[in-house]
């Protein structure tokens, strides 16, 4: 299906869903956004091109594919279901793909209230941050039907170079809540690991380096901990509260599913810790100054 053979939608014009809203202009889709705050709407419609929308509900008149890129579950049944939603002009057959992080059983529940508008709701969260959502390199996981998928394929891939299949609706919400999990996990691990090196007396930028040259190797170590911690920024993008609440959806799966998860249940804990210690608004990768108070030690390159 060519870009011009349906008119896109996008609700959530952050700091994701603005470069993912301009990958979709790029590509040629015509293009409507909404945002909370209409001021964004309107920047993002005169600096890279589409329309912005005054409702959600003007946004469903104009749309058949309709994405949503926003913190909470909470929120997405918010622009699906309130005052001037997404449902309340829905056009008939449309499509529903939410690429927010969310709760799998209030997505397939969701999914139902769509439905009997008329609708089809998949969930589509991705992986990779702000940088490669800016060279449309992102990952993205997909919960729903075949068909749908390849309905909606062209405008994935206009902001994602891999799409998985994962499984049915609510499928896609869990397996970003894991794979986040696996990744916080390996954040927490190779902060204390830097911080033990450090007091030992190696340089932290050769633990990294020596890390990603070996099996201790994963995202963290190739593209957060020189980046964001030993910079001493912690800008990437992406925000300490947000991660708990993906931790939490993991463990909340671990729940219902009877799964032990010991280690998950402390490596949230000590992310959740971290939120409050620091206050609210801080990027995930702050989460690093926690383990530093811990060890009464500070990372930072010693490279001049």
């Amino acid at each position: 299906m060519s870009p011009d053979a349906e008119r896109v939608g996008l609700i959530g014009i952050g700091s994701m869903g603005w470069p993912m809203a301009a990958r979709l202009v790029q590509a040629g889709f015509q293009v409507t956004v909404f945002d909370a705050a209409p001021a964004q709407a309107s920047r993002f419609a005169q600096e890279v091109g589409g329309q912005a929308a005054a409702s959600c509900a003007q946004l469903a008149a104009q749309a058949t594919l309709i994405f949503t890129m926003l913190p909470t579950s909470a929120i997405v049944e918010e622009v699906l279901t309130g005052e001037a939603g997404v449902l309340s002009a829905l056009q008939p057959g449309s499509v529903v793909i939410d690429m927010s992080s969310g709760v799998p059983a209030h997505t397939q529940r969701l999914a139902q209230a769509v439905h009997q508008a008329g609708g089809q709701m998949v969930d589509a969260p991705v992986s990779g941050g702000v940088a490669r959502a800016r060279t449309g390199d992102l990952s993205i996981m997909f919960g729903g039907a075949a068909a749908t998928l390849e309905r909606v394929r062209p405008a994935l891939s206009a902001m994602g170079s891999s799409i998985t299949a994962v499984g049915d609706v609510g499928s896609a919400h869990a397996m970003k809540a894991l794979n986040n999990l696996v990744s916080a996990g390996g954040f927490l691990i190779g902060v204390e690991a830097m911080l033990i090196g450090r007091q030992f007396g190696l340089d932290p930028d050769v633990i990294v380096d020596v890390l990603n040259a070996s099996t201790g190797m994963n995202n963290s170590t190739q593209k957060k901990f020189k980046q964001f911690v030993l910079s001493r920024e912690f800008n990437s993008g992406f925000g300490l509260d947000l991660m708990v609440k993906d931790l939490s959806i993991a463990l909340g799966i671990a729940s219902d599913s009877g799964t032990p998860a010991p280690f998950s249940s402390l490596c949230r804990e000590l992310w959740a810790s971290a939120a409050k210690t620091l206050g609210p608004g801080q990027d995930h990768s702050a989460v690093a100054r926690l383990s530093e108070q811990l060890a009464g030690a500070e990372l930072g390159s010693r490279k001049t």
